[in-house]
């Protein structure tokens, strides 16, 4: 009896490897009652609106869940109360605790990121000009953010980069003195980041 040849040679079963931590999932938000910016590694987007009120922070948490639901951390652009004219205050620190409250529920934990370390992490100036750090985010990590939402989208980023950094995962080197801007971030438990 003769058999047919083998067309490939079985191949002994690779080693194991000594497996490091494994890469956690970070989504980064630039929350905004209008043009709301979202980031992952490599990629940007915006959630736009004109819907006002209750309507309006009902869909922005609607939208804003789509991208977060499966993240194992939100890292967020804190408050800058210095924007968007008083009458808009009740209605985006409403958001922030709606963003908060889904990521209580979930156990999902969020960072904080104030605007002035988002600013001197990625542009090296704690008063760093929106330009600036679209700038710095299309130089240091090649994400060139255009259009509508241009410096939401930036912003996200840049949270997502200072986040990435802050869990061990770096996505650039970044120069020491801006890396000093991570301490003056709101962050959770490491135990409770990790996969």
């Amino acid at each position: 009896m003769t058999t047919a040849p083998t067309l490939f040679t079985p191949e002994a079963p690779a080693a194991p490897t000594a497996a490091g931590p494994q890469a956690i999932t970070i989504i980064a938000l630039d929350l905004s009652l209008t043009c709301t910016g979202v980031a992952g590694i490599g990629w940007t987007d915006r959630i736009r609106t004109k819907l006002r009120g209750d309507e309006r922070l009902a869909y922005l948490e609607n939208e804003i869940a789509t991208f977060i639901r499966c993240a194992d951390l939100v890292a967020m652009e804190g408050p800058s109360y210095g924007h968007s004219g008083p009458r808009f205050h009740e209605d985006l620190a409403g958001l922030r605790v709606l963003v908060r409250r889904y990521c209580h529920r979930r156990n999902l934990p969020y960072a904080v990121i104030p605007p002035s370390s988002l600013k001197q992490y990625t542009a090296g100036r704690g008063n760093a000009t929106k330009g600036e750090v679209r700038s710095a985010i299309a130089d240091r990590y090649g994400v060139h953010t255009e259009g509508v939402g241009r410096y939401d989208m930036a912003d996200a980023y840049g949270a997502l980069a200072a986040a990435s950094d802050w869990s061990g995962q770096p996505l650039a080197v970044v120069p020491e003195r801006n890396r000093k801007a991570l301490a003056g971030c709101q962050w959770p438990d490491r135990e409770a980041v990790t996969r």
